[in-house]
């Protein structure tokens, strides 16, 4: 499994006007080359008047599968520039379709390539990128008077608090990179004293908004 990956925050759509030729793009989170079919040709019957409906999509852990499609557009215009941006964001899981609906003026082989780059770019920066990291939920018991040193040494040291739940003692429920939990517990120990018991929970994926790594193309 990966320690970490990037992907789009949620499936949506931007658009862009260059020269009177409209630009749409629209992304969707996907698991297969199967789905990412079905999401392209969904995206052309919607757009059927369009003059093209464009894509790219990488797939897989360490992008096993990576397709792109010009549809009409002159050779290497349009969907290897598409599937260059989201390969540049490190973006895993990604579809993305950019319909072209033609405004009258040329734009070159030059302008199309900033045009369909910058459609995808623009779209990520609208909806967002996210970092899912392979987290391990921790559960801390501790008394009562160590609360505020555990809220405070999470708070400082930049560890997630989960939830708190409080009884006879207090359980204090953290998400800590999966690398990091054995030094997160010795830490804790440290702290406290020994003055704690740990309860280790399910290891999963937890995603959190990031700022987008690269500026988006001038056009």
């Amino acid at each position: 499994m990966l320690d970490h990956y990037f992907t789009i925050r949620s499936d949506g759509e931007s658009e862009i006007e260059i020269k009177k030729s409209r630009f749409i793009c629209s992304l969707k989170r996907v698991y297969s080359e199967n789905e990412a079919k079905e999401f392209i040709a969904q995206k052309k019957k919607e757009h059927w008047k369009a003059n093209h409906n464009c894509s790219a999509f990488v797939i897989g852990e360490k992008s096993d599968i990576q397709r792109s499609s010009d549809d009409g557009e002159p050779s290497g215009t349009a969907g290897v520039p598409m599937l260059e941006v989201l390969k540049k964001q490190e973006l895993i899981n990604v579809a993305a379709v950019v319909t072209r609906y033609f405004g009258g003026t040329k734009l070159g082989a030059g302008g199309l390539i900033r045009a369909y780059s910058h459609a995808v770019s623009h779209a990520l920066s609208d909806i967002g990128l996210v970092e899912g990291k392979l987290q391990q939920e921790i559960r801390l018991t501790i008394s009562y008077p160590n609360l505020g040193n555990v809220q405070n040494f999470l708070e400082n040291k930049c560890y997630t608090l989960k939830d708190t739940i409080y009884g006879e003692h207090v359980d204090v429920i953290c998400l800590v990179d999966e690398a990091k939990s054995e030094q997160f517990m010795a830490e804790i120990v440290e702290l406290l004293n020994g003055q704690v018991t740990f309860e280790e929970g399910e290891c999963s994926y937890h995603e959190l908004p990031i700022k987008k790594k690269e500026q988006e193309d001038d056009i």
